[in-house]
């Protein structure tokens, strides 16, 4: 066999499209045909968990190749060979051996692996495999050893802003499971709403969630739908900040007087003081550990505003009787007393970063979503830690981005050998401000694949356009699992247009992307998120593969010194298109209100393609652009990349980078 030591060289392609990357692949010659007669043996520990994976594989395989798979009904000649040696922890355990072993050969695939994890994470993997050719759906013959490098690798998602209801969950637990993730943090309440059903405070959900909320029982469902797939589910109610939904039905937790709404500014917290606050806890987190198995429980911490705090005489007299100074302090002596309710309820305690603080016992687990810093003092005061930093994906930003933050850079690079094991991993973060059930699945995938790849696979596996080729094919093969990443984006573009005919707007929303960071809550401060999401910002892309195949394409071709005739067609073809679609979709945007705000930036696109045209012939022609025609496309060029409709033009800076290659190399100095 070829060695292909992927992992002692990250910069080179890898034989095959998996992601994320496995630990180390041998190529070897040949191929496994996957055709009628393909079935399944199951050896070694076997339980009904099992048997409903290999259905699901099954049922993939199926959708993957159209060829009908009913059943593993395989025998000793079987074509894929599945053994595991244990059966996996009840409730699952952090650290649990995850790894897995694969063998494909023209004759046979075994799949093998200490705990039944490793074998559903091996079954994700040989689905990604599976491709057509001119025999047949084939995978090709090559060995896998692979297992991950951190053992917590999360996806946050808030369902306070915007309910998510549990079939969205649940596809995205399936797309998790692909990405091999395996925690599920469920941000179930929030200043917005309280999204559970509790039968002891039934007043938490009958007035904090406008009636949408999860019974008992579709909570119950998720955690074993996520069960099922290897994903643990952590739990988290945000105190004694964001919690103004909890006021609602009991004020009397509250540090102020109130009265409260969903839709109000303001930002109370709990009262820390009153021992009702804690019997009212220590009765909820029972209620809810019967709910959720898993040991961790997520209690926030984040952001407490400490006004009430400040203005309530009665507080402020309990801390100076128990000499607490100042408000980190006061939420200290909160926190411990939560992590006793906590233990008692055989529970661990997450939070926050702003929770971290030397009066808490180091079973804590810090979350960091301020950086590496927060990670690295955590783990030298010998606190496990979570990284959250660089991967928020509601800030909109391309894969690339994400994927190069790394839990063990900057600060945490300079942690000892055993600081550093109290790094478990780190969790993606998909807040909902901006968010529906219809487009929850383009906002986090497929871009989520890249950080799912830093959290499992090894550090020198850095190779962008690597990663960008396997991301392209993961987001395909999240289609066959139900994801609606991409189709839900068309029924957008036809609810807005009126009709099916949607070809012109589609190449308009190819070009765009939303903007960044936090900008759209300042453009939007008093945005009101009862609203509909149902505008283009909503619609496009988080990061548009289109544009980034366009940016790509003329980088190159610059880099090339205009040579490359191919890559001058394709950028030609792309300019002339993006020109000539502003004339057949300027009817429709005058005609739909909800198109109306694209006009001028359709009308932007249309000019400033007529200028990367000009751009490339004079680049073809070898002749340098002359100096007023590069002034007058300025003001075009700014107009184009500035934020219009909460929306970039993606497209504007690398055409503009076709203008500025036309300026005229600089006259050598005078030697006189």
């Amino acid at each position: 066999m070829l060695s292909t030591a992927l992992s002692a060289a990250p910069q080179s392609q890898p034989p095959v499209r998996v992601m994320p990357l496995p630990a180390s692949i041998e190529t070897g010659s040949g191929q496994l045909l996957i055709d009628r007669s393909f079935s399944i043996a199951v050896a070694g520990y076997h339980d009904p968990a099992l048997d409903r994976a290999i259905a699901r594989f099954l049922t993939l395989l199926s959708r993957q190749t159209g060829i009908p798979f009913w059943s593993a009904s395989g025998g000793a000649s079987a074509s894929l060979l599945v053994h595991a040696e244990h059966r996996r922890a009840n409730p699952q355990k952090v650290g649990e051996d995850e790894s897995y072993s694969l063998a494909i050969t023209p004759s046979r695939a075994e799949l093998s692996a200490p705990n039944t994890p490793g074998i559903l994470h091996g079954l994700e993997t040989f689905l990604q495999l599976v491709e057509p050719s001119p025999s047949g759906f084939i995978v090709p013959a090559l060995t896998i050893h692979d297992q991950p490098r951190f053992p917590w690798r999360g996806l946050l998602i808030d369902v306070s802003r915007h309910f998510i209801p549990p079939d969205a969950i649940k596809r995205n637990l399936d797309a998790m499971a692909a990405a091999k993730m395996n925690v599920l943090h469920w941000h179930l309440s929030d200043d917005q709403g309280f999204r559970v059903e509790s039968r002891r405070f039934p007043r938490l959900h009958g007035m904090g969630s406008e009636g949408q909320f999860y019974t008992q029982a579709e909570i119950r469902e998720v955690v074993a739908y996520a069960r099922d797939r290897g994903i643990r589910v952590v739990p988290e109610f945000d105190v004694p900040g964001h919690s103004r939904s909890w006021f609602l039905g009991y004020p009397k937790l509250a540090s102020g007087p109130g009265p409260y709404s969903l839709d109000g500014n303001a930002a109370p917290a709990m009262d820390p003081t009153r021992e009702s606050t804690y019997r009212f806890l220590d009765k909820f987190v029972g209620e809810m550990s019967a709910l959720f198995p898993d040991s961790y429980f997520h209690v926030g911490g984040d952001e407490v505003d400490g006004k009430q705090w400040d203005a309530n005489p009665k507080i402020q007299a309990f801390m100076r009787a128990h000499h607490i100074e100042g408000n980190r302090a006061l939420q200290a002596h909160f926190n411990r007393r939560l992590h006793k309710i906590l233990v008692k309820h055989h529970k661990t305690m997450i939070g926050w970063d702003e929770i971290l603080h030397p009066d808490l016992p180091t079973s804590v687990v810090v979350q960091s979503w301020r950086g590496q810093q927060s990670l690295a003092t955590a783990a030298r005061q010998g606190y496990s830690g979570l990284l959250s930093h660089g991967y928020y994906l509601d800030l909109m930003w391309p894969a690339a981005r994400h994927y190069v933050v790394d839990p063990m850079s900057d600060a945490a690079a300079d942690l000892t050998p055993e600081e550093k094991s109290r790094i478990l991993g780190g969790e993606s973060c998909m807040w909902a401000e901006w968010v529906t059930p219809e487009i929850i699945d383009a906002r986090i995938w497929p871009r989520n694949a890249a950080i799912a790849e830093r959290l499992w696979s090894p550090q020198s596996t850095t190779d962008l356009d690597s990663m960008y080729s396997r991301l392209d094919a993961f987001s395909l093969r999240l289609e066959w699992a139900g994801l609606t990443h991409t189709s839900a984006r068309t029924l957008m573009l036809r609810r807005m247009a009126g009709t099916e005919e949607v070809a012109a707007l589609a190449v308009l929303a190819d070009a765009l992307e939303p903007v960044k960071d936090y900008t759209r809550w300042k453009a939007n401060p008093h945005a009101d998120f009862h609203a509909p999401l149902n505008r283009m910002v909503d619609a496009v892309y988080a990061e548009s593969p289109s544009a980034r195949r366009f940016r790509d394409a003329v980088q190159a071709y610059l880099a090339g010194g205009h040579s490359d005739a191919a890559l001058e067609a394709q950028i030609r073809a792309r300019l002339i298109a993006w020109h000539d679609n502003d004339a057949s979709l300027h009817p429709l945007l005058d005609d739909r209100s909800l198109l109306q705000e694209l006009a001028p930036i359709s009308a932007n696109l249309s000019a400033l393609s007529a200028a990367g045209l000009q751009a490339l012939d004079y680049l073809s022609r070898g002749e340098p652009s002359p100096e007023p025609w590069r002034t007058q496309q300025l003001p075009l060029v700014a107009r184009a990349k500035a934020p219009a409709a909460d929306m970039l033009l993606m497209v504007a800076a690398p055409i503009e980078q076709l203008i500025q290659a036309t300026v005229p190399p600089a006259s050598p100095p005078s030697l006189r």
